[in-house]
């Protein structure tokens, strides 16, 4: 694996999210590690959520103009890996195989298809693997940053 760190969305908005202060701060300080030392990795499906979710779903919600500036601040500072077929194809598997919404599926498919091996999420167990793939809760109450990035 290549030393990178698949970051998915709710870390992403919890960086904008005032109504939860701690996870805010936790958010905030993994982020600018990662982009820091050049391995936080995000996809386009993870733009696409961010942005839906802190211009709707948060209690502050930026506006549009407000959330493009951040995607394009995330475009600058991380890589992004684009939705392929072959990621859907991976994710539905993902799906049948290891009953996981389709979703999170395609976040798992694409860090398996782009060899990265650690995910910062809390939409799963912390420290769940799945083929190779650990998925890691940032926001949880055991969890080191620096013992993964």
């Amino acid at each position: 694996m290549n030393g990178k760190i698949f970051v998915d969305t709710n870390v992403l908005v919890y960086a904008y999210d005032r109504s939860a202060p701690e996870k805010q701060r936790q958010a905030l300080a993994v982020l600018d590690h990662l982009i820091e030392a050049g391995t936080g990795v995000i996809s386009a499906q993870v733009l696409g959520e961010f942005f839906v979710t802190v211009t709707r779903k948060i209690v502050s919600p930026l506006s549009a103009s407000e959330a493009l500036e951040r995607i394009q601040n995330y475009l600058q500072a991380c890589a992004v890996l684009d939705m392929t077929g072959l990621i859907v194809l991976e994710a539905a598997r993902g799906v049948r195989d290891h009953s996981l919404n389709f979703w999170d599926a395609q976040i798992w498919a694409a860090a398996r298809l782009n060899q990265i091996s650690v995910v910062f999420s809390e939409d799963f167990s912390h420290t769940a693997m799945i083929e190779g793939v650990y998925f890691l809760n940032p926001f949880a109450e055991n969890f080191r940053l620096e013992e993964w990035a």
